[in-house]
């Protein structure tokens, strides 16, 4: 079964972005083409598209994307603007501006990453105003006002301090790290809103560095540009595969460059941010005091607002129940306490596991609940699995003289159907545990 496009791509001709879009196409991101920004606010009053990218030879394309952001607002609509033009427009015109097409896998990735920071940042207002309605408001950390820091890993190259200068010259703080070692060791000293790191003639300490950021749960999301020394030097597949966010020729200009690491450093200073706020609910009186998670009247009232913004911006929301399973194990390990010391720590097993805009709740003792937003109940079924399967894999204390005991759970998935009650999906999440053999 073909999925629905997801991306609205608006170009007067296939001559730029063509090849792009066939890429995407391969890859899962469908296309719909608009030869007009007349024609494209059409497309976005008829489909729920997720994303732009904007060819800039369209007339007046600057100013057409504020008309696109407005036919879907409230709905966050990230756009990525492509043309020698973009380079040169104001920031926050477009979320990605580039002179030239980029392959598609990191078409795929950037994109990707834009939307679910866009639902994010939905969610970060739907949870304030559930929290203020309960009389206890979300407690929002301040800004990060300080330049944005970009390590500049490789030795020292005429390319690549061009464009240590040219991020310095945009307000950056970079901080050179001529090996890999030296590199782990800031990268774990201080945070950093994106690394650069000079491929050479050998891209091994490079890709060494990445493969170890992306092995590390704290350093997973920063940002890694991978400058090459040249064009056509690897499989640009096999590098977005990798982790990379960004990979450029040495030939890229460096102003180019520059500003799309500092798109990236924003981007990822701005997750930061998102992320903190929404973690923030966790500390708040409103919720479970074992495992920072929502409680059922919380829960309850939250999921009504979620399933409001869902129908507001056409976007899919569906919910997951996971109960412990009554296993022997956890029937013998019921009976001396020892699930109810385990059942804390699954909780917060539980709230890491998720993304950063889902909302996870604890039901009762050993029933959880997770509202996933622009999810359908598949990808859902597939998250609720990944988790369950990941706490599967632990092992708890079962007491002295006894082996551990681990933890299984039953699943239960439903998407909300047009015009459904919250209290009605749950329901049915509810009412779906342990359906499957």
């Amino acid at each position: 079964m073909t999925s629905d496009p997801r991306i609205l791509v608006v170009a007067p001709d296939d001559d730029l972005i063509g090849s792009l879009c066939q890429g995407l196409d391969a890859l899962g991101w469908r296309t719909v083409t608009a030869r007009s920004l007349a024609g494209a606010v059409q497309v976005l009053i008829d489909w729920p598209l997720e994303t732009v990218i904007l060819d800039t030879r369209i007339p007046d394309a600057a100013d057409g994307v504020t008309a696109l952001r407005q036919t879907v607002s409230p709905r966050c609509l990230p756009v990525m603007a492509i043309g020698p033009e973009a380079v040169d427009w104001p920031p926050g015109v477009a979320d990605i501006a580039m002179s030239s097409p980029p392959h598609a896998a990191q078409a795929a990735l950037r994109l990707e990453n834009l939307v679910r920071s866009a639902i994010a940042e939905e969610e970060v207002s739907l949870r304030e105003a559930t929290f203020a309605a309960r009389g206890e408001p979300l407690p929002l950390a301040d800004a990060d006002a300080s330049p944005l820091r970009v390590l500049a890993a490789g030795k020292p190259d005429r390319h690549f301090l061009a464009l240590s200068n040219a991020l310095v010259a945009r307000g950056c703080e970079v901080v050179a790290a001529p090996t890999p070692y030296t590199a782990f060791d800031y990268l774990h000293e201080r945070p950093f809103d994106a690394a650069v790191l000079w491929g050479a003639e050998d891209h091994a300490p490079a890709l060494s560095i990445a493969s170890g950021m992306k092995r590390n749960t704290r350093l997973y999301h920063i940002p890694a540009v991978l400058y090459l020394r040249g064009s056509g030097e690897i499989n640009l597949s096999e590098l977005y595969n990798r982790g990379f966010a960004d990979v450029a020729a040495a030939d890229t200009p460096e102003d180019e460059t520059a500003e799309r690491i500092v798109a990236l450093a924003r981007h990822h200073r701005r997750h930061v941010a998102v992320r903190r706020a929404l973690e923030s609910a966790r500390g708040s009186g409103l919720t479970d005091p074992a495992t920072g998670l929502f409680t059922p009247e919380l829960f309850a009232s939250h999921l009504a607002r979620i399933a409001d913004g869902a129908r507001l911006r056409r976007r899919p929301l569906s919910v997951v129940v996971l109960r412990v399973s009554e296993t022997p194990a956890v029937t013998e390990a019921r009976k001396d306490g020892w699930l109810d010391r385990a059942l804390p720590q699954i909780g917060a097993m539980v709230s890491r596991l998720i993304r950063t805009e889902d909302t996870a709740a604890r039901l009762s003792p050993d029933v959880f609940a997770l509202a996933l937003p622009a999810t359908r109940g598949p990808s859902a079924r597939i998250a609720a699995d990944r988790i369950a399967a990941v706490i599967g894999c632990t092992a708890f204390d079962a007491g002295p003289d006894r082996s551990p005991f681990v933890v299984e759970f039953e699943v239960g998935v439903a998407e909300v159907a047009p015009g459904e009650p919250p209290a009605a999906v749950l329901e049915r999440a509810s009412k779906d545990v342990g359906s499957r053999a």
